[in-house]
């Protein structure tokens, strides 16, 4: 199978340029991972190009812009190496699928093949027109009949009517400051209504950013929105946008926030109808009103 760097083969590859800009700049690895704190085994991972030793294709990109920028290289062409070298790997991967032959000892013979179908369809007969023979026997009208005549079912109305639940409060609503925490590197800016910037920079993973108080209808930007763990108080919210996709100026002010936590909710199920009531002549359940739901 065709390796990640055979993938690239020819072009520049991202390990072998940010060795060089470490060399150049007399730094060893462990200078390298003490201005980025990624392990010493992901830089030598990235050095050699084996971004399958990684944990994900976006810690493959995210760990290479730190180390560029600790060697002074450019952080942008490396992570479109790095991007490269991930897709041409996964098409070479593909390409050997597709291009493998296959084996012929798991391929049965098409006449077995055919024949377990014919088993199969004659099994379903055969089982539908057993069935369809015991049912006109008159087997099942005499199994009902001897259930019903061998214990006498309780009048209606000595079975008590049963008191219908209590209805279920509604949750309270969200509340508390508005916080952003990175799970992984992600730039942001954010501006109130007037559009001065209340927040910009590239957080790092971990890093955490709380609104201020009275800040007038903040909005946020961004490419990763997916890299953003968004609070409203103790109360998380949905991603506010779709993995790797820039948003511009979506609101992070808390009724959006509360807003945008409803719309993700499951629906609330009905209440659960109130038993009906026994006619004392009949003995016919009577139809009763279903309970209003909490706060109507």
């Amino acid at each position: 199978m065709m390796s990640e760097n055979e993938a690239v083969s020819g072009a520049d590859r991202a390990g072998e340029r940010l060795r060089a800009a470490r060399e150049a700049a007399g730094l060893s690895l462990t200078d390298i991972a003490a201005r980025t704190r990624v392990t010493q085994r992901h830089l030598e991972a990235i050095e050699a190009d084996d971004f399958g030793a990684l944990p994900s294709p976006t810690y493959s990109v995210g760990f290479a812009r730190a180390y560029a920028r600790a060697v002074g290289a450019d952080e942008v062409a490396i992570a479109a190496l790095v991007r490269g070298q991930l897709e041409g790997g996964l098409r070479a991967r593909q390409e050997s699928l597709d291009l493998a032959p296959a084996d012929p000892a798991r391929v049965p013979p098409r006449g077995l093949a055919w024949t377990g179908l014919i088993l199969v369809l004659l099994l379903v007969g055969g089982y539908a027109l057993w069935r369809s023979n015991w049912l006109a026997s008159g087997s099942a009208p005499e199994i009902a009949m001897s259930t019903s005549t061998s214990t006498p079912a309780p009048e209606a109305s000595e079975q008590p009517a049963a008191a219908p639940p209590p209805p279920v409060a509604a949750p309270a609503p969200a509340t508390g400051p508005v916080a952003l925490t990175a799970t992984d590197i992600v730039w942001v800016r954010i501006t109130d209504a007037a559009g001065k910037r209340l927040f910009e920079k590239e957080m790092q993973p971990g890093e955490r950013y709380q609104l201020p108080d009275g800040a007038e209808a903040p909005v946020i930007t961004t490419g990763r929105p997916n890299m953003l763990k968004v609070t409203l108080g103790d109360t998380e919210i949905p991603p506010l946008g779709e993995p790797e996709k820039r948003i511009k100026n979506v609101p992070l002010t808390a009724e959006a926030l509360r807003a945008r936590l409803a719309a993700t909710a499951p629906g609330t199920p009905a209440g659960p109808t109130a038993p009906a009531a026994s006619s004392p002549a009949t003995g016919a359940p009577a139809a009763a009103p279903s309970p209003s739901p909490a706060g109507a």
